[in-house]
């Protein structure tokens, strides 16, 4: 094994190897799933862990949990590595961060880095960002300052050589609603961080390595090239695409795409998008770049393995002040509703040289979320957040994912969860008909949640949405999908970026975006048609309406 670590790693071995270490970040993954409080992570998958080298590089992302983050984490490692030094780490360590600018985007984002030592050098870095159920603060888009939105955890070791930080925890549990959950959760990652460390000792103990430098070289190199080869693909030559937002208080706001590719590189240009606005949704340029980066992973190269290597080929740029990358201290506490938007600029931008790789606008992007807090019968907090998608857009070739999140990775969880720990009923959870945008192919389905409180007392909500009057558009000749919406019983409209009081007995119906289509609604299949009205997807009036077709014809 010392001559083999002297050498160039054969291909088959470096495909065994650098399949261990994907477990060896799914291990870590599992892990964070089966001990987390809080159905967030459970049941939602707002997470991701990371594997990376002593120089904080991305070496192996986990193949569940949100994708975006896995290419934010390793920013986080090394503003850590900047701050304390690699010299200053110990064993038992662990470091922590919610700052937006410095992690995932917003404080909700948790961010926990362990240094991991292999016969007395450092070697690795575990890493695992959970979005956390509780961090103080107001929740939504009302916020004028991010000192409104929770509790900023500056970098700080929350562990140092084995012993916890306990003034520091004492200081954030007592700045949030549910503290048992929001401990349960980073003890989670904590434990997360622990099984990547232990699993990649073992790692390097069976294969005779003495770290990771020379093989995260390697698998960096395979990755880079891959997303070269992809993007030397793309003809020379400079695409541009803009994409309206309801923004806030009936104030659009705008970004502006521009993505230059000159060989196999390629760069993205923001300039000309909105400034930064005194309303959460505005964008640190961490979020920026990794929802930039994660759908031309997607769109160019779909199939190779996510790592550091993935992302060297393309530079993302943002003027600073603008709503993609704000300047502290903006509130970003709905940074997602600029964010996961960048991918349809970036597809928009690209679908006339590679219509065949990227999709419509998606309904779920960006994603509705609402949250629900308050008291239940026995007077215990409870913060739950309703995770739920709309449709994707269609693609050249088929018709788009109904209710599946884009960008994101975030799963819906289970009804049967929700309404076991908090006092809410879900009344009726269906695919929304006529959501999809007519098209050649049809884009996705959203769907329609009817939540009722069923406690004894008001029920808070808070609403973070956005596509209200600009719905998720088509490509070629593509319809847009149907726009979100969010209704009282009686009826009433509710604006997206708001909080009510839900009195006990009263539900709020939320419709979810559906996605665009994609080419002619004329050109769709008849056959197509009459299954979706089979199905329930389209009633007979839209598609007659849409598609000129009705079963006489």
């Amino acid at each position: 094994m010392q001559r083999q670590e002297r050498n160039t790693i054969d291909p088959i071995t470096l495909e065994i190897w650098w399949s261990r270490l994907i477990a060896v970040a799914d291990e870590s993954a599992t892990a964070l799933l089966r001990t987390a409080f809080s159905t967030i992570v459970r049941e939602s998958n707002d997470f991701a862990t990371v594997l990376m080298n002593s120089k904080g590089e991305s070496v192996a992302e986990c193949t569940g949990g949100i994708p975006a983050f896995a290419g934010i984490v390793p920013r986080t490692a090394r503003h850590f590595i900047q701050k304390f030094g690699r010299e200053n780490f110990s064993e038992g360590d662990c470091l922590i961060t919610n700052n937006p600018w410095l992690a995932t985007g917003h404080l909700p984002d948790i961010t926990i880095i362990t240094p991991i030592f292999y016969r007395g050098s450092l070697v690795a870095f575990a890493g695992a960002a959970a979005h956390s159920p509780d961090i103080g603060g107001t929740h939504g888009a009302a916020a004028r300052e991010i000192y409104e939105e929770g509790i900023c955890i500056p970098p700080t070791h929350l562990y140092r050589r084995g012993r916890r930080n306990d003034e520091m925890l004492e200081l954030l549990l007592n700045n949030v609603r549910v503290p048992e959950q929001v401990l349960g959760d980073l003890d989670a990652q904590v434990t997360a961080n622990d099984v990547c460390r232990r699993n990649l000792v073992d790692f390097l103990e069976t294969t005779g390595q003495s770290n990771l430098e020379r093989l995260s070289a390697a698998i960096h190199q395979r990755s880079e090239n891959a997303m070269r080869e992809a993007i030397a693909k793309i003809p020379d030559g400079e695409y541009s695409a803009s994409v309206k937002a309801d923004g806030v208080e009936g104030a659009p706001t705008r970004i502006d795409c521009r993505i230059n590719v000159k060989g196999s590189e390629l760069t993205i240009d923001y300039t000309g998008s909105s400034p930064q606005i005194q309303r959460g949704i505005n964008c640190t340029m961490n979020y920026t770049q990794a929802y930039s980066m994660y759908p031309l992973k997607c769109a160019l190269d779909p199939f190779t393995r996510r790592n550091e290597g993935s992302y060297r080929p393309i530079r993302v740029s943002a003027p600073e002040g603008s709503i993609v990358n704000a300047r502290y201290p903006a509130p970003v506490g709905a940074r997602h509703l600029t964010g996961h938007l960048l991918s349809c600029a970036i597809y928009q931008a690209l679908s006339s040289v590679i219509p065949g790789r990227v999709i419509a606008d998606s309904g779920g992007t960006p994603a509705m979320r609402v949250r629900f807090s308050g008291r239940t019968a026995a007077r215990k907090a409870f913060s739950q957040i309703l995770f739920a998608s709309g449709g994707m857009g269609a693609s050249l070739e088929k018709d788009g994912l109904s209710t599946t999140a884009f960008p994101t990775n975030s799963g819906a969880g289970s009804i049967e969860a929700l309404e076991a720990v908090a006092p809410l009923l879900v009344r009726k959870k269906e695919y929304r008909t006529d959501s999809g945008g007519a098209g050649r192919q049809r884009g996705g389905l959203g769907q329609i949640c009817e939540i009722e409180n069923v406690a004894g007392e008001p029920v808070q909500v808070a609403l973070i949405a956005d596509r209200q009057h600009h719905p998720a558009l088509g490509f070629g000749g593509g319809q847009p999908g149907a726009p979100t919406a969010a209704l009282l019983a009686d009826g009433t409209a509710l604006p997206l970026k708001t909080q009510i009081s839900l009195v006990p007995g009263q539900y709020i119906s939320l419709h979810f975006a559906g996605g665009g289509g994609y080419g002619l609604p004329i050109e769709r299949d008849l056959g197509a048609i009459a299954a979706d009205i089979d199905d329930g997807f389209v009633s007979p009036e839209a598609a007659q309406k849409e598609y000129g077709f009705s079963r006489g014809d």
